[in-house]
């Protein structure tokens, strides 16, 4: 029986970071180069649909990309007057590449473009940007709110970006050895942020969106076939595959959040699970250990438990413990509290929330006020949880979330005991 042929939608996103990279590598101007393939995608997604998928997708869109980036580049050219400014747009000899749609069998253009996304020419905030929206296909509203700023500053952060590649000359070829050290920590962080989008996301109705989560994982499978032996790229992939092994039983059958221990846990997926748990499991003796490890093994922890009741708090607390000593994350001592709640008692972690109220990188965050409800409603301080669970949702901008808090505190409202 033949396979079904992906939606015209989901084949664009996958191949859309190919075809920009395709013309980086060939032409070089990687700000004219995405206007170009955004022009591509476009007449693809209106003519695909009606005239059926070409039988080479990228390579179509190589051709009417590159079209149109020569239209672009020779209007440039003729608008600029002076001629060492018209010899920019000459591709250096050292750049020179094979054909637009033939990449070397050794190199994959996406991964190339994500290096290039994450150069130190770039300011940390730029390449994560930059990356997030011409690799992982996020909108820059999408990539706004992974920052909690506005979209008009992400607009100009990452016009910033693409300005800088252009005016710093900066090669679309593979980083070697101490430039690819300098530049993984940067595409690291930009993957899980992509993955975090994906599983948690930001805003909208729906509480997941498979297709980033899928291409984060994809995109850190590459980084990992680059770099099999480095333990946070390990421990990256890893932490992806056993959060993502959950995400079936995330739902409900009405779209609903279900929290983790509440999941059917025969639900989620074992061939991760399996995958991730030997990831981590050959990657914490190797050297350092990182952050991406840690959090991988906490992880593993939770997934390899057989019920809620049956979770190794203990080893979690433990686990966050150390990953507090090197990361002044406020989140992960947000969960640490949480995991102190659930193996030394609901005080303690209440306690630990308290010396977080003051960090003003949780001021808005909806994690907060969700965790002293959890926690408040352990100890059977109903009026208190009620409340923290409506102050969740009034700052969470996610509309499946927000039915989920808000449902939480109707029922605390709903139980609570008739007046005497």
């Amino acid at each position: 029986m033949p396979e079904t042929a992906p939606p015209v939608e989901d084949l664009l996103r996958v191949l859309a970071p190919q075809v920009l990279g395709a013309l980086v590598r060939r032409y070089g101007h990687f700000d004219t180069a995405e206007d170009a393939v955004q022009e591509a995608l476009i007449a693809a997604a209106s003519g695909w649909p009606r005239d059926g998928v070409p039988d080479s997708p990228r390579g179509w869109l190589v051709t009417v990309a590159s079209r149109r980036l020569t239209d672009l580049l020779r209007s440039e050219q003729a608008r600029m007057r002076r001629e060492d400014t018209v010899a920019r747009w000459v591709l250096p000899e050292q750049w020179q590449a094979p054909a637009a749609d033939r990449p070397p069998a050794d190199a994959d253009d996406t991964l190339i473009l994500l290096f290039l996304c994450c150069h130190p020419a770039l300011s940390p905030a730029s390449q994560i940007a930059l990356t997030l929206r011409a690799v992982g296909g996020l909108s820059t509203a999408e990539v706004a709110r992974a920052f909690l700023v506005p979209e008009a500053t992400m607009t100009r952060r990452i016009s910033r970006g693409k300005q800088r590649i252009r005016d710093s000359g900066l090669r679309f070829a593979p980083p070697t050895g101490p430039e690819r050290a300098d530049r993984l920590a940067a595409v690291l962080h930009v993957l899980y942020l992509i993955f975090t989008e994906g599983y948690a996301r930001t805003a909208g109705p729906g509480l997941l969106r498979g297709d980033l989560t899928a291409e984060a994982i994809r995109l850190t499978r590459l980084v990992h076939r680059l770099l099999p032996d480095d333990p946070e790229v390990t421990g990256l992939l890893a932490l992806m595959l056993l959060t993502d092994a959950r995400a079936p039983a995330r739902i409900g059958a009405h779209g609903e959040l279900v929290p983790m221990a509440e999941q059917d846990r025969g639900r989620w997926r074992a061939d991760q699970i399996a995958e991730g748990v030997e990831l981590i499991t050959g990657a914490l003796p190797r050297g350092v250990v990182g952050p991406y490890q840690l959090q991988a093994a906490v992880a593993a922890v939770h997934d390899e438990a057989p019920s809620a009741e049956a979770t190794d708090w203990a080893q979690i607390t433990a686990l966050y413990e150390v990953l507090l000593s090197i990361s002044d994350n406020p989140v992960v001592a947000l969960n640490h509290a949480v995991a102190v709640a659930m193996s030394r008692g609901a005080p303690a972690g209440l306690a630990l929330l308290a010396e977080l109220a003051g960090d003003s990188r949780l001021a808005d965050d909806p994690r907060l006020p969700a965790a002293r409800a959890h926690l408040w409603e352990l100890t059977g301080e109903r009026v208190a949880a009620r409340e923290a669970y409506r102050m969740a949702a009034a700052r969470s901008t996610n509309l499946a979330q927000q039915r989920y808090l808000n449902a939480r505190a109707d029922r605390l409202a709903d139980d609570a005991p008739a007046p005497g």
